[in-house]
């Protein structure tokens, strides 16, 4: 009878509801349940087409509207792609996402704009939201890769040229090409790719049509580092 007793005090100890062994449990499922989420759209959107942007949610909202058109990448002048990548991320080809490189040469200067590589970029404006936090730079940290195991180098650049800004409410390259120069993408000019690229850094204060003389000569230097690219190699992954 002793033992009986001993056996069902134990049995009621191990059964007695444990509130931090619960919550472990449930936040390890939640967890494991986001990564399979995010890896399901990853995986999805390496042919579906993205829906519309938090930030562009935000614009819209904030202008009353915005300007956006989803155009495949063969509809697009090869000018453009290569100087996007000239213009913001030269060794496109030859990283896993993250340029070490640049990386270091900013921590060397201390900080600012040239270590954020179009991937990055891409996994910014798709999945997150704008502004400098360490919770969206550890987010964009851990998804880049995927993003990069998933898609091809060519899908990338081609939803980063759909989802990036070139004007106030000007999204993707189709709506930017028609908003300043009236053509479509495919037909832009090589000197009207460069200077689209030009006002990426700061598509509200640049203007491609109505370029300043800083614009100008920056566009010049993303021509001339285009037309270098495909000359040494570095535009293969994103060209036929």
């Amino acid at each position: 009878m002793a033992k009986t007793r001993t056996k069902k005090r134990a049995s009621k100890t191990t059964s007695r509801f444990q509130p931090i062994r619960w919550l472990r449990r449930w936040v390890l499922r939640c967890a494991l349940l986001a990564v399979v989420i995010v890896v399901g759209v990853v995986i999805a959107h390496r042919s579906v087409e993205p829906p519309a942007t938090y930030y562009m949610g935000q614009e819209k909202r904030r202008l009353g509207g915005i300007s956006h058109s989803w155009v495949p990448l063969d509809k697009v002048a090869p000018a453009m792609a290569r100087s996007v990548v000239a213009a913001e991320d030269a060794n496109f080809c030859g990283h896993w996402g993250f340029d070490m490189e640049a990386i270091r040469t900013a921590i060397e200067e201390g900080g600012g704009r040239g270590a954020s590589t179009i991937s990055q970029q891409v996994v910014k404006n798709v999945y997150l939201w704008h502004g400098r936090n360490w919770a969206r730079k550890a987010l964009e940290a851990m998804i880049t890769p995927l993003v990069e195991a998933v898609w091809p180098k060519k899908r990338i650049i081609e939803v980063y040229l759909n989802v990036a800004e070139f004007d106030e409410g000007v999204f993707g390259i189709e709506a930017a090409s028609q908003h300043y120069f009236g053509v479509s993408a495919a037909q832009l000019s090589d000197v009207q790719a460069a200077r689209l690229a030009a006002v990426l850094p700061d598509p509200k204060g640049r203007s491609a049509s109505k370029p300043t003389a800083a614009l100008r000569k920056r566009s010049a230097s993303i021509l001339d580092g285009a037309a270098t690219i495909r000359r040494d190699g570095r535009s293969v992954c994103f060209e036929d």
